[in-house]
């Protein structure tokens, strides 16, 4: 197996790469002291395992999950014990607490290796991801880069095929995201479909016009977006 070890400190990647050692069957094909740098080495490297720290700067291990998928699988490594159920919520092969033995990383890369051979791992991280709370902020990389926007931030989101494009504070970013996956992410209370391609958060609409067959939302910075009929009833459901 192809494997990563992700940790701002240096000993408790080398203490994993020491017990790593043991076994024929493991290439160590990156590794990385930051969120920022993680996300880059698995999206590019594509490996099989990820041994991953969860307290780290900038970007914690979950967010490093969110922002390079799922194909990867994920064996988080942490001296915290509470964000263990969290981490099974969202299909870690194991959970690793420091201080660990040579016997209990063997015990995880033995889960791991059934993990990789049984496949379809995807589907099941989508589908616990949609049982969680809402979103309380969303992660979208750009490049090198990486932005981090509250959700309560965004005024719209419009989709464009395979992506979202989110305006919040003036901006506009483009996620590689389906509208329907967000939406389902999103605070239903907060946020509504008003439209096949659009959607709202209800406190930047400042008020509803109506046409001759339609109507459409002029939000607070007078941007207008068009609002189906099932999208005008879910309004009038929200907002009387």
């Amino acid at each position: 197996m192809r494997v990563i070890i992700v940790d701002d400190e240096d000993l408790a990647r080398g203490l994993v790469r020491e017990f790593l050692a043991r076994h024929a069957d493991i290439e160590i094909v990156a590794e990385c002291a930051n969120g920022f740098d993680a996300v880059k080495a698995i999206t590019d490297l594509a490996p099989d395992l990820v041994f991953l720290d969860i307290q780290m700067p900038k970007l914690n291990g979950f967010d490093v999950v969110e922002l390079a998928g799922s194909k990867a699988r994920y064996i988080f490594v942490t001296a915290y014990d509470q964000y263990a159920l969290k981490a099974f919520d969202i299909h870690a092969v194991d959970y690793l607490l420091k201080p660990f033995s040579q016997q209990r990383l063997d015990a995880a890369l033995a889960h791991a290796r059934t993990s990789v051979k049984q496949g379809g791992v995807d589907a099941v991280l989508r589908e616990s991801a949609l049982r969680g709370k809402p979103l309380e902020r969303v992660l979208i990389r750009d490049g090198a880069r990486v932005h981090i926007i509250a959700a309560g931030q965004i005024e719209y989101i419009e989709a464009q095929d395979d992506y979202v494009r989110i305006s919040a504070g003036g901006k506009h970013y483009l996620k590689n995201q389906r509208l329907a996956e967000l939406e389902s992410q999103l605070d239903p209370a907060v946020f509504v479909r008003v439209h096949r391609s659009w959607m709202l958060n209800l406190g930047a609409i400042d008020r509803i016009e109506q046409g001759r067959d339609s109507h459409c939302a002029i939000l607070r910075d007078a941007t207008r977006i068009p609002v189906s009929r099932s999208g005008y009833q879910k309004l009038m459901a929200l907002i009387g």
